[in-house]
């Protein structure tokens, strides 16, 4: 298989001293390395294909900077890394605050202050292996294949535990009552 090769030592010097034909293969060269390796890192395959597509971008702005021909291949990965790093920071921000217009009433707010400690407390009741597995995958962000990579799972069994986490999140919700009534809220 010829894609596994990096692109040779010449040809990374003759980019880095603009021959356009060669920043050109080069390029192409390195597209199924980056691709590859972008989606190992990245949340999603469309993170994946934005991430390769800047590192290579980026590659053929600033081949002339790169100082050793040999460093091409943890050069472009460092670059393929920090893209998905950047990717999700944009993703998992905060939104901005909402204007004065649309604050909420004290009540409103005490109501929902309320409700996030009671998911925080049955998130927290969970067993240890549904807990990091929720937390990661639906807090964190994380993709399915990345949650289970971190913990040493089956993509299967990570989605089984995932899936008991989650019901037992909503069952608890839906059956626990209130802390200022005896009965459970209903939406």
């Amino acid at each position: 298989m010829t894609d596994r090769i990096w692109p040779d030592e010449q040809l990374v010097v003759a980019a880095r001293e603009g021959d356009a034909a060669a920043i050109t293969t080069l390029v192409s060269g390195s597209y199924p390395h980056v691709r590859r390796f972008a989606h190992t890192l990245c949340a999603s395959a469309e993170d994946a294909e934005d991430a390769a597509q800047e590192a290579l971008i980026i590659l053929y702005r600033k081949i002339g900077t790169l100082r050793a021909s040999g460093a091409l291949a943890s050069w472009m990965f460092r670059i393929v890394r920090n893209e998905c790093l950047r990717q999700w920071r944009t993703k998992t921000r905060q939104p901005e605050p909402i204007p004065d217009a649309a604050v909420a009433s004290a009540e409103e707010e005490a109501v929902r202050r309320l409700e996030a400690g009671r998911v925080a407390a049955v998130i927290a009741a969970l067993p240890a292996d549904q807990r990091r597995v929720l937390i990661m995958r639906d807090v964190q962000g994380y993709s399915g294949r990345t949650v289970a990579g971190m913990l040493g799972l089956s993509v299967a069994a990570m989605k089984s535990r995932l899936h008991r986490a989650r019901a037992t999140v909503q069952h608890e919700l839906r059956n626990t009552p209130w802390p200022d009534s005896g009965e459970a809220r209903t939406k």
